[in-house]
């Protein structure tokens, strides 16, 4: 059951990424009077649908992806129609191409502007010094002998970081070195730091946390925290007498506790409050560890802004998410990130019913990320894909004539086989990530 519920939220995302897309091309298309012969919502053998003037519009058997079909678009295509994608002025079929990705930049932005003019999580203090409040023992943090209570005033040539800076730095640098100074007791000390690449989540990681409020995010039922009365939304003061400046040194108490009683000290509506619980052992995604079944976030105030200020704030944080799209690429190329975090169709089917079962605001946050990787990830200068195509016609306008059959008929064949081992690779991935180590080939 929990399978078609995550296939059905699946189509419902992709279907909203596909239409939006493909709609940009359509409307190029038909801007500029090229003849479009189909429009499909998927791929292969027709089911059904309606034409409308000259455009068959189709459902197709393989729903994940769509399509829109132009005259003499693709090599080997009739020439004849005056109206054909190849007959139009080069700069028209690069808008044309260009228009689908612009679509779904369009979707994140707007989407990302509703949820903020709702609810948007404010920084407490968006200017505060990016104070380490968690350092894990052996990580690189630590052996860089960075210090809880340590400030980082730099960041390779980023002087005065924010954390958020930091770790965009982190996540997509894995062994890659950085240069960092700390202010600890009013003296300076410069380090340098390589995040280690982390097997489970195929990213960098240090190993350090800022200094934060930390409050709960949602507990369990039937685990020791609801059973001692905790509650969303709760704020973390203290475990054991020690205060909690960071979520993952409170999670790192108890997964240490062996199983001891942990005293909690917490505030709920301006009432100080204290609660023991007996951590349990659980399993949970294959790694056994000690926990009290709460889910632990950042302490955030939430507020709305106006459209104006929703907007600015909304394609700030596509950017930023644009930018770390790219540069988790570039690590990829560079072989410092693994593929491993590369999700497939699988899942984001689990990441989509996962959303969806959280409430509107995480699916329609999840949406507009896909639709942000969907257009960076066409727009890379891969064959059969808009950056494939943009590419080629960009060579085009230098060399001041068209390429040559032939060559435009192999490059169509090369795209089309490395997107089938790319879908073949992820979809691995998926399974990979589900089944416990052994069940499949050995991983790559």
């Amino acid at each position: 059951m929990l399978i078609l519920e995550n296939l059905w939220w699946l189509l419902v995302l992709i279907g909203v990424m596909i239409m939006i897309h493909e709609l940009g091309h359509y409307w190029a298309a038909r801007f500029f009077d090229v003849h479009v012969e189909t429009f499909s919502f998927g791929f292969g053998p027709r089911l059904f649908g309606f034409r409308k003037g000259e455009t068959d519009f189709r459902f197709s058997a393989i729903l994940f992806g769509g399509y829109v079909k132009m005259a003499g678009e693709q090599p080997g295509d009739s020439t004849d129609d005056p109206r054909g994608f190849l007959a139009k002025p080069r700069w028209q079929r690069l808008i044309i191409a260009l228009a689908g990705p612009t679509m779904n930049v369009v979707l994140a932005i707007a989407l990302v502007t509703g949820l903020f003019m709702i609810r948007y999580p404010k920084p407490a203090d968006p200017n505060a010094p990016a104070l380490v409040g968690n350092v894990l023992p052996d990580s690189p943090a630590a052996k860089a002998g960075i210090r809880e209570g340590d400030v980082i005033v730099q960041l390779d040539d980023l002087p005065r970081p924010t954390w958020e800076a930091i770790v965009m730095r982190e996540v997509s640098g894995a062994n890659r070195t950085f240069q960092v100074t700390v202010e600890r007791h009013g003296k300076r000390i410069q380090t340098t730091v390589t995040p280690m690449l982390d097997e489970k989540t195929g990213i960098g990681f240090a190993g350090w946390a800022d200094q934060s409020e930390v409050q709960i995010a949602n507990v369990s039922p039937g685990m020791p925290a609801e059973k001692a009365g905790l509650q969303r939304g709760d704020l973390m003061l203290a475990i054991n007498g020690v205060p909690i400046r960071s979520r993952f040194k409170l999670q790192e108490v108890i997964r240490a506790s062996g199983g001891k009683p942990v005293q909690i000290d917490f505030q709920r509506e301006d009432r100080h409050q204290s609660a023991q619980l007996n951590p349990v052992f659980s399993d949970l995604d294959g790694t056994g560890r000690w926990m009290i079944g709460a889910y632990f976030e950042d302490r955030v105030v939430f507020t709305r802004l106006a459209l104006p200020e929703a907007l600015a704030e909304s394609t700030r944080y596509n950017v930023k998410g644009a930018t770390l799209i790219y540069q988790f690429l570039r690590g990829l190329v560079e072989r410092r990130v693994s593929a491993k975090s590369v999700h497939g169709p699988i899942g984001i089917a689990q990441l989509s019913g996962e959303a969806a079962r959280e409430g509107p605001f995480a699916f329609v946050g999840l949406m507009a990320m896909v639709s942000l990787n969907l257009a960076v990830i066409n727009l890379l200068p891969i064959p059969i894909m808009d950056g494939g195509v943009v590419l080629m016609l960009l060579i085009e306008m230098m060399m001041r004539r068209d390429m040559s059959l032939p060559v435009k008929e192999m490059v169509f064949k090369l795209g089309f086989v490395f997107l089938m081992v790319v879908m073949a690779f992820v979809i691995y991935n998926d399974i990979a990530r589900i089944l416990p180590p052994g069940v499949l080939l050995p991983r790559w």
